[in-house]
């Protein structure tokens, strides 16, 4: 198995220098395990399994290391599936991913079961998990449970068919601006006119997802776009700056929440009066979570180009696994405890992450349609 899966890396890497970083080991341990199947393969088959090229230069896989290599990624991952369906089905291991905002959720819902785990022995292990890979990491397998955001339709989704969803909060996508009235007038812009405004753009992640959905797989070259950023508060910046006049897409929380609309629950006086963008000017009152938006105008979109779309935070299992175990199973646990915690979140109306500072972005989808 371990000659196996140094051959798979000397693969994907090229040479055994770079096999035995990736690795974590000397080269000469990574060059002598290749110069054994070079040897044995030699005398099953007539061929070695790899060429040398040259000092510096790629290995040479022959015909009989190219089938080795299929035949060893299917081979590691038939055996690799059944170690993790053991674990699941066993329960001593917990496997669960989450984004920024909801490692909070998360943490509430953990104190739940932690004793019971505890005495158990079953090992909860969380990893951040980014939004655009929410729900690729559960079809991967490589998570047992996901805590996050992805854009779906309010009357179903067909992506979402494959996979058990606890739904805690919905928003709709609007703009933020700084785009003048005259060019821009709002209160509402439909989709189609996106095409014509300069635009703001994350480089992945919800929103372009939702372009994806309503302009096709190659939005950029359709699209006007004036600038693509890693973050929605770089994006917010830049908008605050003056640098380009355009507009951001966001979701709905955001953008009222940036225009200076209170959350519930939160006292509007408590909020510190910001400037508005460029000098001069009348002060806007904001929630100090969403201050890099303060001052740019909300403009909600109203669909005309393909469907409604709108972000969904939960947490997502795949579909009827939970069904196969008890109701004392982790995984069947953890998902009640998550229940648990959102129906008192969504009952005391108050922000699982007061006194944090996490991504704006994430943080508006924790509204309620109604709150929004």
């Amino acid at each position: 198995m371990d000659q196996l899966r140094t051959l798979i890396v000397v693969h994907e890497t090229g040479t055994a220098l770079g096999a035995a970083r990736v690795l974590g080991r000397e080269q000469s341990s990574v060059q002598k395990q290749l110069d054994t199947m070079n040897r044995n393969f030699r005398e099953l088959c007539g061929e070695p399994l790899v060429l040398k090229q040259g000092r510096g230069k790629d290995v040479l896989f022959t015909g009989t290391g190219q089938s080795l290599v299929e035949l060893a990624r299917g081979t590691l991952g038939d055996w690799l599936d059944g170690v993790h369906e053991s674990r699941r089905r066993l329960g001593r291991t917990l496997m669960v991913g989450t984004t920024r905002f909801t490692l909070a959720y998360l943490a509430d819902a953990g104190e739940r079961v932690a004793e019971d785990f505890r005495q158990r022995g079953v090992e909860l292990k969380v990893g951040h998990v980014r939004t655009r890979d929410v729900l690729a990491k559960l079809r991967a397998k490589e998570v047992d449970l996901v805590c996050g955001s992805v854009v779906t339709r309010p009357g179903g989704d067909n992506e979402l068919d494959a996979f058990d969803v606890m739904e805690w909060r919905r928003s709709g996508v609007s703009l933020l601006t700084n785009l003048p009235p005259g060019q821009l007038p709002g209160p509402t812009v439909e989709t189609s006119e996106l095409r014509s405004l300069p635009l703001v753009v994350s480089t992945s992640g919800l929103m372009s997802g939702a372009l994806h959905t309503w302009f096709g797989a190659d939005y950029r070259h359709r699209l006007n776009i004036a600038a693509e950023i890693d973050t929605m508060n770089y994006g917010f910046e830049l908008l605050r700056s003056g640098l380009l006049q355009g507009c951001m897409l966001v979701t709905k929380g955001v953008a009222d929440a940036a225009g200076g609309h209170p959350p519930p629950g939160l006292t509007p006086g408590r909020y510190p009066q910001l400037p508005p963008p460029g000098a001069g000017g009348t002060s806007v009152a904001v929630d100090p979570r969403f201050a890099y938006g303060s001052g740019l105008r909300s403009v909600e979109l109203v669909n005309d180009t393909g469907p409604r779309l709108e972000v969904l935070l939960g947490a997502f299992t795949r579909r009827g696994e939970r069904d196969h175990y008890d109701s004392a199973h982790p995984l069947n646990m953890l998902w009640d405890a998550l229940a648990a915690e959102g129906a008192r979140w969504r009952r005391e109306q108050r922000w699982p992450t007061a006194g944090l500072e996490p991504d704006p972005f994430e943080l508006a989808n924790s509204y309620d349609p109604s709150e929004s």
